[in-house]
């Protein structure tokens, strides 16, 4: 689902809220006047009757950067005055600027700067930070900043301090791929931006440390990964992809593993790149994904 971002003058216009009548017609009538021509538009409601609304607009408007500014005060007159919606308008082609945090597993980190270089996903990879060494030079490779901000029981807020000073007012997304350390809650409400964690499936049955090899002991048969938002909850954050596949008793825990790291690839890339072409839309603890 991901978009060519190289068109210009392409924006994108994110709603929600309270549904009620009259809200597609507000918002193609605002896009109509100031000349712009839809694109694609997606919708979804809860409930027609007094349901949550969620709607994305694709459309194309000459001139873009330079009338941004008064289409994003029609928008607020009709959809936040009139309606009380809220709403994200963004130019299309201002492609995210994402921060990876990884511990020494990397394939994670590796996907998605292949496929960042690849021009897979829609996004600019600001630096890569690890609380280990190990993944130094490889990144370098990608000619992308690394920075080793060591993490322990003694230093935790003076790493989190150092790696704020790091990425604030330089990243609008933070990945974590693979990063086996909790960022605290005082460290979210500072960054201030979206962070993206993934996983494997198991939890909440195989917490910790050998989860493979307690989920072949137990013998499952899938395995899989979630990737979701990260709040102060650990591992309770709203989620945006899933997916698994099937096993059976002749997998030995490496093959597990195996699989499991190509599920995690696979679900990470596709919520980074929802999130950078604005389909993923937050709504408490769920999500809406266009």
């Amino acid at each position: 689902m991901t978009e060519q971002n190289h068109n210009q003058d392409c924006g994108r216009l994110i709603v929600r809220g309270e549904d009620r009548p009259g809200i597609v017609a507000n918002v193609s009538d605002v896009l109509t006047e100031h000349g712009a021509n839809i694109v694609s538009l997606d919708q979804s409601s809860s409930d027609p009757a007094g349901g949550r609304f969620f709607q994305r607009t694709v459309f194309h408007l000459p001139e873009l950067s330079v009338r941004l500014d008064e289409l994003s005060e029609s928008l607020e007159a009709k959809l936040g005055e009139r309606l009380g919606l809220e709403f994200q308008l963004v130019e299309a082609k201002r492609q995210k600027r994402v921060a990876i945090f990884v511990s020494r597993v990397d394939h994670c980190l590796l996907d998605l700067l292949w496929r960042q270089r690849r021009g897979e996903l829609p996004m600019t990879v600001s630096m890569v930070v690890s609380n280990h060494p190990d993944l130094g030079d490889e990144v370098r490779q990608f000619d992308i900043p690394f920075f080793h901000v060591p993490v322990d029981k003694e230093n935790k807020a003076a790493a989190e301090k150092e790696q704020l000073n790091l990425l604030k007012g330089n990243v609008d997304l933070l990945v974590l791929a693979r990063y086996m350390q909790i960022v605290s809650g005082d460290f979210l409400d500072e960054l201030g931006v979206p962070v993206i964690n993934i996983h494997h499936s198991f939890l909440p049955a195989f917490m910790g440390a050998g989860p493979y090899q307690r989920a072949k002991d137990r013998g499952v048969k899938l395995v899989g990964a979630t990737a979701h938002y990260v709040t102060e909850d650990l591992d309770e954050g709203p989620i945006i992809e899933q997916d698994v596949i099937r096993v059976s008793h002749r997998e030995s825990v490496r093959d597990l593993q195996r699989k499991g790291a190509d599920v995690e690839r696979l679900v990470l890339s596709r919520a980074v790149s929802w999130h950078c072409d604005d389909r993923v839309i937050r709504d408490g603890s769920t999500t809406v994904v266009f």
